[in-house]
């Protein structure tokens, strides 16, 4: 939400942390393709040619401008990366569920059972003793030599 109070824009943190993560991809891709369109040392364009790498512009050449904006999107690259840790370490410590509304459960209506005394459990009967049967052995089945 933004709100205006006194002639000033006031962010939600979300929002804030949403266009931080924009300006920082951003300045990502943009800082990978100012690094890649540099050239290494000795590397430019005359001395491709046989010629000295400064005659083709001049003794100072794009460089300067180039160094320029790499450190310029450098550093907005490490501030955005310094303000998005700030933000996401000191983020409320709500759950993400506390937006949700709880759904109500169904609720069963139960009715006091009648007061007619206490309320006799039948035990489970005791089974009978009787006196389990020996299993055969093997040396019974076995016919003895004699």
């Amino acid at each position: 939400m933004v709100c205006q109070e006194k002639g000033a824009l006031i962010f939600d943190i979300k929002q804030m942390t949403e266009i931080l993560t924009v300006i920082h991809v951003v300045v990502c891709l943009f800082l990978v393709v100012i690094v890649l369109l540099q050239h290494g040392k000795g590397a430019d364009v005359g001395a491709t040619f046989g010629g000295s790498s400064e005659s083709l512009f001049g003794t100072e050449g794009p460089i300067p401008l180039m160094n320029k904006i790499t450190t310029s999107a450098a550093i907005i690259f490490m501030v955005t990366s310094i303000s998005l840790a700030y933000l996401s370490a000191n983020k409320s410590t709500g759950s993400v569920m506390s937006d949700v509304a709880p759904k109500a459960a169904p609720v069963e209506e139960t009715r006091p059972a009648p007061d007619s005394g206490p309320v006799t459990v039948p035990m489970p009967s005791a089974p009978e003793q009787s006196a389990p049967q020996p299993a055969e052995t093997a040396s019974e089945k076995v016919p003895s030599k004699e």
